[in-house]
């Protein structure tokens, strides 16, 4: 296997069949994605979007949002996901080291991501990438009404 990760910079029909695929595997309520839905992540000046290929396959992906604040420049680590078939080879980690260079060559001064507990293996990954546990709360506010 021969893992490729780029910064999607187009939006094709491959990647969103790939998308598509992939984000089912991270969340129940994934919806479907659309070419235009893709083009917008895509042209997106506050995200990148990281895509894992073996060949021609997409087998991973990782979106990186960068942010000015009043503390600094900021980033999140969002949607993180391998292909079950692909998982426990090093693509989440090529993912995840290939954001943090993208945040620091842009000025970042921290990155965050979340990651529930029973995902086991992905904080195993954060811890050993350096990523640290914060003491803080999480909340989510839903405008899905």
């Amino acid at each position: 296997m021969s893992v490729e990760v780029t910064i999607a910079l187009e939006a094709t029909d491959e990647l969103v069949e790939g998308l598509n695929r992939l984000l089912p595997q991270l969340s129940a309520n994934a919806t479907r994605l659309s070419i235009a839905d893709v083009r917008a992540m895509v042209r997106s000046e506050a995200s990148a979007l990281f895509i894992a290929r073996d060949e021609d396959k997409v087998i991973g992906t990782l979106t990186l949002v960068i942010f000015s604040i009043p503390t600094g420049k900021r980033a999140w680590i969002e949607d993180v996901v391998v292909d079950a078939d692909a998982r426990g080879l090093g693509t989440g980690a090529l993912l995840t080291k290939a954001a943090i260079e993208v945040a620091k060559k842009r000025g970042v001064r921290t990155i965050d991501l979340s990651s529930r507990p029973s995902r086991a293996a992905a904080n195993a990954l954060y811890r050993k990438l350096g990523f640290v546990a914060r003491e803080t709360n999480v909340y989510r506010f839903s405008l899905d009404a």
